[in-house]
């Protein structure tokens, strides 16, 4: 079966809100109390650090988001850069981070669900267990299903969270009393050195901004959404920490805040008691408070259980785990191995930690700070890597500073842990190593950009580096170096057409064939709802995608392919060719979206460059024997001399040159295209200087051959619109196959418009 992409449908806010969601149901409902006994008052500048150090590396998420909207997040960004060893590390750290940071969110659902119904003991288990295992039961199972929340429901749960939380923050203003938030000892009864291991308690409030990058190849324009729902959720969630915690300890005594349910239990001392006849306000309050902790932490849970399943799956995707954990179910269509395997995790975590609070929320802390810091050290790897294809939309401010900050500011608050959590996540990290040279090392064929930045300088670094590199480096079978070749296919009568160019390019390149079926979804259908009845679209894409493979194999060049379901058509093909890295893309003609003698439509020529080359053709049936390229020079030509290039040394066709000119100018023109065919490796082509009208000799002389390549227009929009564009024109006169060429090339606005 080929692989799925669900295609960029989530807006900012519901972005935004899968970040504010998951830190507003640990920060708020089940920390402070347990906080406030560590530390005292003081216990508010620990929430505060704690959200300044998540801005730090939320910048970096940021960053790092934007250059590659990827599915897996922390773990994609880690593996690209530093290699498989680290990705391993960095995938264990996640995946272990979020069961037990879902274990801990399953106990602050069971703290409150106490307060409602009256639960038993069971051997070892006390009532907050036996509620937290029936929790993570109910949510492993709704995954197992894959019964999940909409973004829209979500919405709605978040808003509903912080309409609950603004009545309880009024109500605590005007009951605050300084008084009782400093108590008898002061604002730092336990000094303030108690700060940041308060701090290292309560990180696991911010953890769930870095959810966001998970889902970031779903999100519509991640250049400028991914960024600020990233540091958007941090700096609002920080804010609603220092005020409602504030408020907490000005309501009631810090050594008597309830480690259990200190909201319910703050609301019901903030609101009075009845307003005018209407008595029991205060108890409605914190029942209202009560059933608000339930949605925050089950949404919490839910969309970390959630989020493990898909770091699986990007891991799978790397070969560092088999993919026989991202197993499909056949009924469900959900990865039921990954989630079975997570929900047994989170009951042990559950039965084994679930009296010790403490000990789940700063061992998920530990796992994630370790993530955080890698993602640093891997910015700095792209950036002084110079990767070609790193291309942030959003950068950090004060690089090197900010990167540096963040990593060092991670690891330092590792060290406010307690040893036992410092040795328990020391103990999975080692484990992902181990599993690495057992099993990941031999299988997965991704080399990092360090290593390769390493073998590129080996002349240049120590030994010891070098060596270092070696013993670590995948021995899998590597991919090929070369570009990868995107062809959007989507008509089985133009599939084959479209492979053979393709297939041409990859093999004279050293690179690689994705063949993409885009399949399109009335706007009234949401995607999710069509990927859980996608049985005959699995069975048309599978068709389509198979005799693509078929074709390839004349090439022996590697090919993958990929259904995207998506409510655009054209438009998702260049989303696509950014999403996947591809160096060209490969599609057939589609009427009215190329009128202008250009890939794109108007309104993208004139606010966006094009996300690598394109090459468009005209025509369903290949038959190639010889091939017509007409040039005046230009990015453009350049690559209609290099497609050229490749069908005549992989398929064998005879190449002609034409360049047309003035009459009396064809000893100029001869000098330009003999320069012109030596500078492209084409001197052996047939050179042809004509005269005469461009459109009309490109048409005569064009029916002879059987493909006919031209470059996109150089000319400015309002020029086509009032002149005709040469490139339509002939595609539309033209019986012969056309190519068109297109090159992204850096246009201001003026050449846009005018040329």
């Amino acid at each position: 079966m080929s692989e799925e992409e669900l295609a960029k449908d989530l807006g900012l806010v519901s972005a935004m809100t899968i970040g504010i969601g998951t830190m507003i149901g640990a920060g708020i409902f089940v920390l402070p109390g347990v906080a406030a006994n560590a530390a005292g008052p003081i216990v508010v500048v620990s929430f505060v650090v704690g959200g300044v150090i998540a801005m730090v590396n939320a910048l970096s998420v940021s960053e790092l988001g934007t250059a590659m909207p990827k599915a897996g997040g922390g773990y994609y960004y880690i593996n690209k850069s530093l290699g498989p060893m680290f990705g391993s590390i960095a995938g264990m750290g996640d995946w272990m981070g979020l069961a037990f940071a879902s274990a801990f969110y399953c106990i602050g659902f069971g703290q409150y669900l106490v307060v409602f119904v009256g639960l038993p003991s069971i051997a070892f288990l006390n009532p907050i267990q036996i509620g937290a295992l029936i929790a993570g039961l109910i949510f492993v199972g709704v995954n197992y299903i894959g019964a999940k929340e909409t973004g829209g429901v979500q919405t709605v749960i978040v808003f509903l969270l912080l309409s609950i939380l603004t009545a309880f923050a009024v109500a605590g203003f005007f009951s605050f009393d300084y008084a009782t938030l400093a108590g008898a000892d002061g604002l730092t009864p336990y000094g303030t050195g108690a700060i940041l291991p308060a701090t290292a308690l309560v990180f696991v409030s911010f953890l769930g901004y870095a959810k966001i990058a998970t889902v970031a190849e779903e999100l519509k324009n991640p250049g400028r959404n991914l960024p600020i729902a990233i540091i958007g959720s941090v700096a609002i969630v920080t804010v609603i920490y220092a005020i409602l915690v504030t408020t907490m300890l000005g309501v009631i005594p810090w050594p008597e805040l309830s480690q259990d349910a200190p909201v319910a239990q703050a609301a019901e001392v903030a609101f009075p008691p009845s307003i005018g006849p209407i008595g029991g306000i205060a108890a409605a309050a914190a029942g209202v408070m009560t059933v608000g902790a339930l949605l925050a932490t089950a949404s919490s849970a839910n969309a970390s259980i959630l989020a493990s399943a898909r770091i699986n799956f990007a891991m799978g995707r790397d070969k560092i785990v088999t993919n026989w954990l991202n197993e499909i179910h056949p009924n469900y269509a959900t990865p039921y191995r990954s989630i079975i395997v997570t929900g047994g995790l989170i009951i042990v975590f559950i039965a084994a930690l679930g009296q010790e609070i403490e000990v789940l929320a700063k061992a998920a802390s530990v796992l994630h700070l370790i993530v955080y810091a890698l993602m640093n050290v891997g910015l700095i790897v792209f950036r002084e890597a110079d990767v070609p294809e790193y291309d942030p939309e959003f950068t950090v401010p004060l690089y090197p500073i900010t990167p540096i900050l963040g990593a060092v500011l991670s690891l330092g608050l590792v060290a406010f842990m307690d040893g036992f959590e410092i040795a328990l996540s020391g103990a999975f990290v080692l484990a992902a190593v181990a599993w690495y040279f057992i099993y990941a090392r031999s299988n997965t064929d991704k080399q990092g950009v360090l290593s390769e930045y390493i073998r590129r300088r080996e002349e240049e670094l120590p030994d010891q580096l070098v060596d270092a590199a070696d013993a670590v480096a995948p021995t899998g079978v590597n991919e090929p170096d070369g570009p990868t070749i995107m062809v959007a296919v989507s008509n089985p009568r133009t599939e084959s057409a479209l492979i053979t160019l393709a297939g041409a390019i990859a093999k004279h390149e050293g690179g690689r064939v994705l063949a993409t079926h885009i399949v399109t979804v009335p706007d009234q259908t949401a995607l999710s709802t069509a990927a859980e009845h996608r049985e005959g679209i699995d069975a048309s894409s599978e068709l389509l995608l198979d005799a693509a493979k078929a074709d390839a194999e004349a090439f022996g060049v590697p090919i993958d392919t990929k259904t995207i379901l998506s409510h655009r058509g054209v438009e998702e093909v260049f989303d696509a060719a950014r999403t996947n890295n591809a160096d060209t893309v490969v599609m057939g003609y589609s009427g009215a979206q190329f009128t202008g003698g250009r890939a794109e439509g108007s309104l993208d020529e004139l606010t966006h460059d094009l996300p690598c080359d394109f090459l468009v053709l005209d025509g369903q049936e290949l038959d190639l024997a010889d091939i017509l390229v007409p040039t005046a020079g230009g990015p453009s030509s350049d690559l209609s001399a290099e497609v050229a290039r490749s069908l005549r040394e992989t398929i064998g066709v005879d190449v002609s040159l034409l360049h047309i000119v003035d009459a009396g100018q064809e000893d100029e023109g001869r000098t330009f295209l003999r320069e012109w065919a030596a500078g492209h490796q084409l001197a052996d082509a047939e050179l042809r200087i004509e005269t005469g009208d461009v459109e009309a000799t490109i048409a005569r002389l064009g029916a002879d051959y059987s493909l006919v390549i031209v470059g996109a227009t150089e000319r400015g929009l309002l020029s086509r619109i009032i002149r005709g564009s040469l490139v339509f024109d002939t595609i539309k006169n033209l019986d012969t196959p056309v190519l068109l060429a297109e090159r992204p090339s850096s246009r201001s606005l003026w050449e846009r418009l005018f040329g």
